[in-house]
């Protein structure tokens, strides 16, 4: 184990705000985002780990410089500095997530985690909110990380969509009763953005609508709630 220099820390500094790493700060992330991410080194203000790191090169620093380093205002006194290997794009061959223009980071992490927790097979982020944001990444308790999410614009997905005839069920008010509707298999949830929904674009695109009956005069329901509520209703056969 080494100590930190002030290179290092200048340079990390550089790389945060250019936000080309990603900082993780919570320990039981950082395990469980070990597996799927490529670490670049880990700090630790007092010289141990608590979790195996493998390879991964381990620095001890001071906890002024962990705190200057971390997302949150209390972090656990270690630094994971590591990056996000791009996912091979690939057609989905199950149900999977398709995220139309969101910017809200707690609804993109609850969102990515339900995907996870309902075996949705891949997230489609367009447009959205970057994934490395910490927010997301702590919204989504790690979830992240071992859910194959692929990036892309509008004209990318639209095309890739088409190519290959994705079917696309978005989810909007006047759409059909999500749960009085069965559903074929490899089908695509579209959520669109927190205040204007679906993109026009993507609508167009898609050949059913769902929405979720309410009562109490609430005519939506919170992206990230409503998304996973269509989640669980669509894979509830594969769940019970």
């Amino acid at each position: 184990m080494e100590r930190t220099s002030k290179d290092l820390i200048s340079n990390l500094k550089k790389q945060k705000r250019d936000k080309s790493l990603l900082f993780l700060d919570n320990v039981k992330i950082i395990k469980d985002a070990l597996p799927f991410i490529k670490a670049e080194l880990i700090l630790t203000a007092d010289g141990k780990l608590p979790f195996e790191a493998g390879d991964v090169k381990v620095y001890k620093t001071d906890a002024k410089t962990i705190e200057m380093l971390a997302d949150t205002v209390t972090p656990q006194g270690i630094i994971c500095v590591a990056r996000m290997e791009k996912k091979t794009l690939i057609v989905p061959k199950g149900n999977f997530l398709v995220l139309d223009s969101l910017q809200d980071p707690g609804n993109m992490g609850t969102l990515i985690r339900t995907s996870v927790a309902c075996g949705f097979e891949a997230v489609f982020s367009v447009d959205c909110v970057h994934i490395t944001n910490s927010k997301l990444i702590r919204s989504s308790v790690g979830a992240v990380f071992n859910q194959k999410i692929y990036e892309m614009t509008k004209e990318e997905f639209i095309t890739f969509a088409k190519s290959n005839n994705l079917l696309l069920a978005k989810c909007d008010m006047n759409g059909e009763n999500v749960f009085a509707k069965n559903f074929e298999k490899n089908l695509g949830i579209v959520v669109g953005n927190e205040g204007q929904g679906v993109s026009d674009e993507i609508s167009e695109f898609c050949k059913i609508s769902l929405s979720i009956p309410m009562k109490g005069n609430i005519e939506s329901l919170n992206a990230g709630v409503s998304g996973s509520i269509i989640m669980y209703q669509i894979a509830k056969e594969n769940l019970i």
